[in-house]
């Protein structure tokens, strides 16, 4: 296999937090950003293969290139879901990033901060649930930006960052927070990536990074309810949502922690079975068992209002 060459340059316009790379080895030439890598790596790169920075243990890149030529294979994904701390995804749309494995689509999960205000755990032992959680849901793809917690919001800097990562992985639908939340970092992170998927598609903004546009932002509800677009049925996945949930043993209630804690809203028991019955709630309104709810801000298109409302529609009603 080939040795590589790492080398990055500084990006002026947020110069603590990301960095222009170029890998060069005898088989692949591939430029772009990545968030924070180290400033030089030399390792082994070869067709196929995974390449990994050092410092980053969880986070995995994949570059795949070809044996007589110099490209490698862009990264792209269905759906790119963004939260403003870890576990806000598993807690609000686990259940439909799970279904969406099941699928087959390939799913990123995206932490907008590291969580590093929060009363329990720390950012290492939350950096180490996110990772179980997001495993467990089935995502390809987990990472978290290191953006301010407490502190979000759509400034230059920050749109720039969560622009790019919408480039890199280039989805087809991103999910965000509902923009009305008790929590101010929830709210802002869905100005945020709303902002950063409206600039991503434009060509002149970052050139040097190819633009991409999503097809449509699906938002998902926190603690402030609305009234949904649409309700996925995650009955088939809601136990591999709990499972994902209960692998943040720091926040969570856990009868087997010893930790010596403060109890928080989200640490008491009633909080997980109040997690369980929205699920049940909005799964009766469709007629399943579990659901979860979305919002689009945009009309929805049907061809064929009597092939969409099937049978299956009547049990919701009855």
């Amino acid at each position: 296999m080939p040795v590589i060459q790492l080398t990055v340059a500084r990006t002026p316009a947020v110069p603590s937090l990301w960095v222009q790379y170029t890998v060069r080895s005898t088989l692949y030439t591939a430029r772009g950003t990545r968030f924070n890598p180290p400033r030089h790596y030399n390792g082994l790169f070869g067709s196929g293969d995974r390449l990994m920075f050092q410092g980053f243990r969880n986070r995995r890149e994949t570059a795949i290139g070809r044996e007589n030529g110099c490209e490698v294979k862009p990264l792209q994904v269905d759906v790119l879901a963004f939260g403003a701390h870890p576990d806000d995804l598993e807690l609000t749309c686990g259940g439909t990033l799970a279904k969406f494995k099941r699928q087959g689509y390939v799913v990123a999960m995206v932490a907008l901060t590291a969580g590093e205000l929060s009363t329990r755990g720390s950012v290492e032992i939350r950096a180490q649930e996110f990772a179980a959680g997001a495993a467990i849901l089935g995502a390809a793809y987990h990472r978290t930006l290191n953006l301010p917690d407490g502190d979000l919001g759509p400034d230059p800097a920050q749109k720039l960052v969560v622009a790019r990562v919408i480039r890199e992985y280039r989805p087809k639908l991103v999910l965000a927070p509902y923009w009305k939340d008790r929590h101010p970092d929830h709210a802002n992170a869905s100005r945020l990536v709303t902002e950063a998927s409206f600039v991503a598609g434009l060509a002149r903004y970052d050139p040097a990074t190819p633009s991409h546009r999503p097809r449509r932002i699906l938002y998902y509800a926190s603690r402030y309810e609305f009234h949904p677009s649409f309700i996925v049925d995650v009955s088939e996945t809601h136990d591999l949502k709990m499972q994902a949930i209960r692998a943040y043993r720091s926040q969570f209630y856990d009868e087997r922690n010893e930790r010596d804690e403060p109890e928080t809203n989200i640490s008491h028991p009633g909080f997980l079975e109040a997690i369980i019955a929205r699920g049940k709630q909005y799964g009766s309104y469709v007629g399943v068992t579990y659901g979860e709810p979305f919002l689009v801000r945009e009309p929805l298109r049907l061809d064929d209002p009597v092939e969409f409302f099937g049978e299956e529609y009547r049990r919701s009603f009855l």
